[in-house]
């Protein structure tokens, strides 16, 4: 399916009421409303869709046809009310699309197979010292061929694409990374995406990690997020995205909520950057001191093998860097709710936005609305999710970003 019309709808939230047209021409943007109503909301009674689509009950049910005749939507059981015919559920088919999401990151890189739920199926991953351009397409080329070979001839037809989600401008970053410059030099001239897309009959998308994972937060978030927000993920670097009224905005660069350059007050009350407060690396940094072991930060979240006194110390500083990088920003757009996520463990994530709220309380916040501190829901697949999402919103679902990205 091809959109015929560009649209600022983005996925996210509950059911509320996003308008389709009855005019001819409109069957592909039509078809991604409905898909994207009912990944919002769950399964959904053609009488449900009529209401919140303003579309006729016929062309509700032409699409929904269309929709069960290619396999992206399944019945539910009939349900009964108290009077007329029982209406009947459709559902998202998880069998419906297939996706692959390609995460490249500073300390390790993963590649997942997600369904049209959403849902993992298929893993791969591995860390580095620092990430090459040929080590990734080398590792997606052979990440790729594992997983799919786990599907039949139906399930490989239905594979949407690839998303690639990555920092920008990696060849910036040799000197955090304590690696010389020659080292990551080769990423100037990299085209990952056009390299990759050349293997493949599938379009492969890019996007900035962080970015990729705030759009998995838009996506895969609870229904009650508010439309207007400010996401925080924290990797190896600090960085985010800029929600507006439910849709990821880039801006023209692709590089808005780039937050990790913030100014913000230090703990010793001296102005340092929020990425040298907030990022993992400094927690990383921290072990390495006192000559402990740090290669279980990066293996995954589940079992960080952390100094008690360091990781206290840590959040307490990342802490009241965020606390001021959200007044700064609050300042400036009137966000009523700040989402903090990351490659964290559960309890640590939670531990974070609660001395978030703390350090808030203790800055002079006189003309702002102290916002919501939220804890993200997506977790440390955030960027390997948001990834795999773009070939599911370009071909099926409307757009959650305000600026896009030509897929190869």
């Amino acid at each position: 399916m091809v959109q015929t019309e560009e649209r600022d709808d983005p996925p996210g939230g509950g059911a509320v009421q996003m308008r389709g047209t009855n005019q001819s021409g409109m069957r592909a943007y039509n078809e991604k409303l409905i898909l994207t109503l009912i990944r919002r909301s769950g399964a959904l009674a053609k009488s449900d869709l009529t209401r919140l689509t303003g579309l006729s009950a016929q062309t509700i049910s032409v699409i929904m046809r269309r929709l069960e005749a290619d396999g992206l939507v399944i019945r539910g059981e009939p349900q009964r009310g108290r009077i007329g015919q029982p209406s009947i559920p459709l559902s998202l088919n998880p069998e419906g699309a297939y996706s692959l999401g390609l995460k490249i990151g500073r300390r390790s890189m993963e590649l997942v197979l997600m369904n049209f739920l959403g849902e993992v199926i298929h893993r791969s991953a591995r860390t580095h010292r620092y990430p090459k351009p040929d080590q990734a397409i080398q590792f997606a080329h052979d990440a790729i061929g594992a997983l799919i070979s786990r599907l039949d001839s139906d399930a490989l037809s239905r594979i949407a694409g690839l998303g690639i989600a990555m920092p920008f401008y990696l060849w910036n970053w040799t000197r955090a990374l304590g690696v010389p410059d020659e080292a990551m030099a080769d990423w100037r001239d990299a085209d990952i995406r056009s390299e990759i897309a050349s293997m493949y009959a599938f379009p492969v998308y890019l996007e900035n990690d962080a970015s990729s994972a705030c759009a998995a937060e838009i996506a895969f978030g609870v229904a009650n997020t508010p439309d207007d927000y400010l996401y925080f993920y924290v990797g190896y670097f600090i960085g985010g995205g800029v929600v507006l009224n439910r849709a990821l905005y880039t801006g023209p660069g692709g590089n808005s909520g780039a937050l990790g350059p913030m100014p913000v007050v230090g703990r010793d009350g001296k102005v340092c950057q929020l990425i040298e407060v907030a990022s993992l690396s400094e927690l990383e940094k921290q072990l390495a001191v006192q000559g402990l072991e740090t290669s279980s930060l990066w293996e995954g979240t589940e079992n960080w093998q952390v100094n008690a006194g360091i990781l206290d110390d840590w959040i307490a500083s990342a802490a009241a860097g965020l606390a001021h990088a959200i007044a700064s920003a609050c300042s400036l757009i009137d966000f009523s709710a700040i989402v903090v996520d990351g490659w964290l463990p559960v309890d640590v994530r939670l531990r974070l936005v609660d001395a978030i709220s703390d350090e808030l309380e203790k800055l002079d916040m006189t003309g702002l609305e102290k916002p919501e501190i939220r804890s993200g829901v997506v977790g440390a697949d955030a960027r390997a999710l948001g990834a795999a999402s773009l070939p599911l919103f370009a071909r099926f679902l409307l757009n959650q970003k305000l600026t896009n990205r030509d897929a190869a």
